[in-house]
């Protein structure tokens, strides 16, 4: 994911006998920062996550902090965890010394069809990479891989849905693309009983367990079914989930969710400007209905106003059976994503023969299409909170702030 770090980068050839490798300090800008993904450039082979440690200085105290290298980009990562007010600097150490501060993992298994994400026994999200098909009866076309679901709150609820009986083809939180043409041809991605095609798992390309974060990146084929065999696969698409390790005691899981899309076709692919597709859509689970649940965007608009609007961020919350009686989503969009301050797809109060069930789409196509060039790579960040009781306006800035505009971290002296 590429993120907009302002640094300044010093060269990592100079170490001498002492233990110290570099010193640096994170501002926090012009935000308030709330358990933060920071990261800096870091490319050693000298060094692995074994030999360093991680110091917080805090007056004449320091204190270990837990981080994680990520290799295939070259960065270490670290929480800034915590409050920290704006215009405020932490300072830090990298020593050359045994680590003994850890996290306990984000683990990820493989069971049941899915990758499994949990934290110390609690679960978080499920990958569907197996077929999951419809109940018995109904069209086996509507079954499908590559999806999200379960998505569960901190505190047990679970929040996604997937085969309604008057959607089967929405699956938890998933984004094929909807209204697309190829050579002039209409190929629908997303409205699987109309068998033109379909999105399903190929296979996993990175699976990553880690102090910081647990990801995996997955190879999903938008397969065409009316193509010849040579030009199937419409779409190559790499979708990667990141989940960062928060711990138990903030009561929200931080999910990314990034998508690189390629076409190898020759005239390649034109999404038509259409209210669903791609991006990143939910489907909520049947409790949630026009009675219980609420939706604020950034630009102040609700359930019933916010439909076709544009917004950084949307925030999907309602009634749930967790000690603080409600659980919610706040859906990040990224600056660089197409049509950023993205364009939605919110169910109005009446969908679903009056019970005002729950949909909520960033949709980049809503209004204008989008041609995607042969051979060329198009990327959507997308970021969410997932949380138990109520999150304010407020609080929602500072998590998407913390996303758009990372705090700044200025590399100052190693020795």
């Amino acid at each position: 994911m590429k993120l907009k770090l302002l640094f300044i980068i010093l060269s990592l050839h100079f170490f001498s006998c002492t233990d110290k490798i570099l010193r640096f300090s994170v501002n926090s800008g012009n935000y308030d920062r709330m358990d933060c993904p920071v990261s800096f450039d870091f490319v050693s082979q000298e060094f692995n996550n074994e030999n360093i440690q991680l110091v917080e200085l805090i007056g004449s105290n320091k204190r270990n902090i837990p981080f994680q290298f990520d290799k295939s980009r070259g960065k270490l990562w670290f929480l800034l965890d915590g409050l920290t007010p704006k215009e405020s600097i932490r300072n830090f150490t990298l020593l050359k010394k045994e680590r003994k501060t850890k996290n306990q993992h984000i683990q990820i298994r493989k069971a049941e069809g899915a990758l499994q994400f949990s934290l110390q026994g609690q679960p978080i999200l499920n990958y569907q990479f197996q077929m999951t098909y419809p109940p018995k009866g109904v069209d086996k076309a509507y079954g499908k891989s590559g999806f999200l679901h379960p998505v569960w709150s901190p505190g047990g609820a679970v929040l996604t849905r997937i085969q309604p009986p008057d959607h089967y083809h929405h699956y938890g939180i998933w984004g094929p693309w909807t209204k697309t043409q190829i050579d002039g041809r209409s190929v629908d991605f997303w409205n699987l009983g109309d068998k033109q095609g379909t999105v399903l798992f190929k296979t996993f390309l990175n699976e990553t367990q880690g102090d910081i974060f647990s990801s995996f990146t997955a190879l999903q084929e938008h397969l065409d079914f009316g193509a010849s065999e040579e030009n199937k696969v419409a779409i190559h698409e790499e979708l990667e989930v990141k989940v960062w390790n928060l711990g138990l005691s903030n009561s929200a899981w931080l999910i990314d969710y990034n998508t690189k899309i390629t076409s190898s076709l020759k005239n390649g692919i034109l999404f038509d400007a259409y209210r669903y597709g791609g991006g990143i859509g939910f489907r909520a689970i049947k409790a949630w209905h026009k009675d219980n649940t609420s939706v604020l965007t950034s630009e102040g608009k609700d359930r019933l106003t916010a439909d076709g609007s544009s917004a950084k961020w949307v925030m999907v919350e309602g009634e749930t059976n967790t000690p603080a009686g409600r659980s919610g989503i706040l859906f990040m969009g990224f600056p660089e994503n197409k049509e950023f301050p993205e364009p939605m797809r919110v169910w109005p109060i009446d969908a679903n023969h009056g019970r005002g069930d729950m949909f909520f789409e960033f949709c980049p196509i809503r209004h204008v299409a989008w041609k995607i060039e042969s051979q060329k790579t198009y990327q959507l960040n997308y970021r969410m909170l997932v949380f138990d009781g109520m999150l304010t306006p407020q609080q929602a800035e500072m998590y998407w702030q913390a996303f758009a505009n990372p705090p700044k971290v200025i590399l100052n002296t190693i020795h």
